[in-house]
This record gives structure tokens, C-alpha cells and sequence, in this order.
């Protein structure tokens, strides 16, 4: 199965809410991140780099409802979230909505790589929904996160060939040179954190997050956003 749009008419493709996290830590050299690598023969996303995370299931649903979350937290990130889908049910939903989507970062950064974060170390960054024509569709909430001192992530998902810490700028030579993939939201995303410069700076960003509906002829290139990109709440 490809993640590149298919030309062929087809059924309407559900949009699955996600979660993504930028791990980063502050290098000799200035921030490094900490990527996946994917099996070339998963049915989504083969063979790209990619950042922890996954889809929100049922779990998630559960921990935002049962008061393990801070609701400050929950709130704060509902506000950030505030030209997205998670209002497109209004106020009344939005927290809960929000409470899924960190739960399921919390709980997929554990998963694949063994940190256990606190909530309050999961910052909003940005939102990507992925364009007709695709086989899947995911409606994909990144967010950026600081390590302490004592926290080491490790490789430890089938899903990847490895895991790694990695310089944004090697990233992108490499990206340059046809040795590794990276879909048009890893590159943007990171992109917008480069520009920042180092992990204080990026963590301190309250720059307000938009729903990003890309053309799909730039799934796989760095171009900026355009206008005609940015969603409204509930598109």
C-alpha cells in the first residue's frame, strides 16, 4: 500500500485523529531530535522518517475522562487547539478532545520509545490532515517535548529499523541526497523549529496553530505553506 495519493474514485477515507511528538534536547551543536526510521514494508508511511506517535484509540478516551490528566493542562492545550477539529463539536467537547490526543502522545512516546513523560512536558506544536486521494487520512497533532537530564529514549518498535537522535541539518542533507524520505508535515514541522533555533525557544513558542490541509502534489517536498493550505475550525 502507498502513502501517495491514487487517481482511481473511491469510497470516502475516515480521518483518524493522531498524535506526533518532536523529542528534542538541547546538543553541542544545537538541538538534535530524536526520529524513527520505518520498516520499508509498513502499509503506511514505509520506509520515511518519522517522529514517535500513532493514532488516538479507545485508552486514550478513558484516561481523558478519568481525571488523570491535569485539567489545566487539558484546557490550555484545548485553547492552543482552537483552529482545529477539536472545536469542530464546540467548547463543550473540546478539553475532552484534547485530553485524548495528549493521552495518546503520552502513551505512544512510552510505547516506542520507554520515556514516561509528564503531561506538562507536551507542548502543542502544529496540526496536518492529511488530503483526499489517500488510503489513510489522519488528522495529526504534533507536539514538541524537553527531556531532563535523566531521560534517554530508546528504540523499541517493530514498526522502525532503528531509532536515533539526529541534527535537523544532517536530516536534511540526507533528505538532499535520496538516503532517507520525510513527508511534507516531518519536514515542515521541523522546518518551523530550526527557524526557532534552540529547544528553550521552541518549547516558549505560543505562535497560534492552524489546521494545515496540504496539497497533496507537495506530500513529499518542504514548501512552505500556503494560504490556500490553512483549514478553518471543523473543515
Amino acid at each position: 500500500m502507498t502513502t501517495l495519493p491514487t487517481n482511481d474514485p473511491a469510497p470516502a477515507v475516515p480521518i483518524r485523529r493522531a498524535a506526533s511528538v518532536l523529542i528534542l534536547r538541547e546538543g553541542a551543536e544545537g538541538f538534535e531530535v530524536f526520529v524513527q526510521h520505518r520498516e520499508a514494508t509498513m502499509d503506511f508511511a514505509a520506509g520515511m522518517v518519522v517522529y514517535p506517535g500513532g493514532r488516538v484509540d479507545p485508552k486514550d478516551s478513558e484516561t481523558a475522562g478519568s481525571g488523570q490528566l491535569d485539567p489545566m493542562i487539558t484546557r490550555t492545550h484545548a485553547e492552543r487547539w482552537a483552529r482545529t477539529s477539536v472545536w469542530d463539536q464546540g467548547e463543550a467537547s473540546a478539553q475532552q478532545k484534547a485530553g485524548e490526543i495528549l493521552a495518546a502522545a503520552l502513551r505512544e512516546v512510552f510505547e516506542e520509545t520507554g520515556l514516561v513523560l509528564d503531561p506538562g512536558q507536551l507542548f502543542p506544536w502544529a496540526n496536518w490532515v492529511t488530503p483526499e486521494g489517500f488510503p489513510r487520512r489522519f488528522d495529526t497533532y504534533f507536539f514538541v517535548a524537553a527531556l531532563a537530564a535523566d531521560q534517554e529514549p530508546v528504540h523499541q518498535t517493530t514498526e522502525a529499523v532503528r531509532s536515533d537522535w539526529a541534527k535537523p541539518q544532517e536530516l536534511f542533507a540526507a533528505l538532499e541526497r535520496g538516503e532517507l524520505k520525510m513527508m511534507r508535515p516531518t519536514q515542515r514541522t521541523l522546518l518551523d523549529a530550526m527557524e526557532l533555533g534552540t529547544v528553550q525557544a521552541i518549547i516558549a513558542n505560543d505562535a497560534v496553530i492552524t489546521a494545515v490541509h496540504p496539497d497533496p502534489r507537495d506530500s513529499h517536498s518542504a514548501h512552505p505553506v500556503r494560504a490556500s493550505e490553512i483549514g478553518t475550525p471543523g473543515s
